[in-house]
């Protein structure tokens, strides 16, 4: 699909948005690994946190829309329940506190940055200490679809501070495994235009007037999104995997380093009646 080579103004646009305020500080910005003081956290640790209580695995797959993130889940998911491994799942607004207001205002496409990357946070830390923190003091493996890392990447492409966006999950729990499976835009567009026939206006950037067409739209935000990932990932050891290989293939890389962590045996999986459409 070639790109216009020049685009007109449209009444239809999105209204550019303001600079964003001046923002109160928040706390020191997330530490890379070898630079953190704390074995369990990106900077300071949670209040009355006691590691010795963690007994589950956090792992985390992250990668941008269309990267087949969720598939993987639901099938990891399902080998590590057939393994006797008790499984809870998390990702972006499931909290009880903020999670439908936040999916009111991205409905109403009408929130400004700085509001969104703070409802996030709140949505974030909410499940840390209702439900991922639980989870993992119980033993449960937490699989979560999306961290930290979405949020931050999806704040500094909209202009605010990098360290600010940073320094707000500095207490956020550091994954025991961080995947990141690594898809070209183009392959991400052509996949969620499939699933759902339709690219929503937060997928495709809309808010940030990249370009009146909404393909041009999606790559240009989706490559400022990849990019952010580029830098996390050397910062922060994710497992880089090919998004672009068969289900099965990425499956498999995904089920062998897992089963590392974990301390048992990388076995054959074969998905149920259920899971079966995922597995091509």
């Amino acid at each position: 699909m070639p790109e216009p080579e020049k685009e007109k103004a449209a009444t239809s646009a999105p209204p550019v948005e303001a600079p964003t305020p001046p923002a109160p500080a928040p706390p020191k910005a997330v530490s890379a690994p070898e630079e953190a003081g704390s074995q369990y956290f990106f900077g300071e640790p949670l209040v009355g946190f006691d590691p010795s209580e963690i007994t589950g695995s956090l792992i985390v797959i992250e990668g941008m829309d269309g990267s087949g993130r969720s598939t993987q889940i639901a099938l990891l998911q399902e080998w590590l329940e057939s393994e006797g491994f008790a499984v809870q799942t998390s990702g972006l607004r499931r909290s009880n506190l903020v999670g439908r207001d936040i999916d009111e205002l991205l409905a109403k496409n009408a929130v400004t940055r700085l509001t969104l990357a703070l409802m996030y946070a709140t949505d974030f830390f909410d499940q840390i200490e209702h439900r991922i923190l639980p989870a993992l003091r119980s033993g449960t493996v937490v699989l979560a679809d999306r961290y930290i890392f979405t949020l931050i990447a999806r704040g500094v492409v909209r202009g605010i501070n990098r360290d600010y966006m940073s320094g707000l999950y500095a207490m956020a729990l550091r994954p025991h495994l961080t995947f990141w499976l690594n898809v070209r835009p183009e392959t991400a567009f052509a996949r969620e235009f499939r699933k759902a026939q339709a690219i929503s206006y937060w997928e495709a950037g809309r808010d940030m007037s990249l370009s009146h067409d909404l393909y041009w739209s999606f790559i240009r935000y989706q490559t400022m999104i990849k990019r952010e990932f580029e830098v996390m990932a050397k910062r922060f050891n994710f497992i880089e995997l090919d998004g672009e290989a068969s289900v099965p293939a990425v499956n498999k890389l995904l089920r062998q380093r897992i089963a590392e962590q974990l301390g048992i045996r990388a076995t054959k999986y074969s998905p149920s009646a259920a899971l079966s459409h995922l597995w091509r």
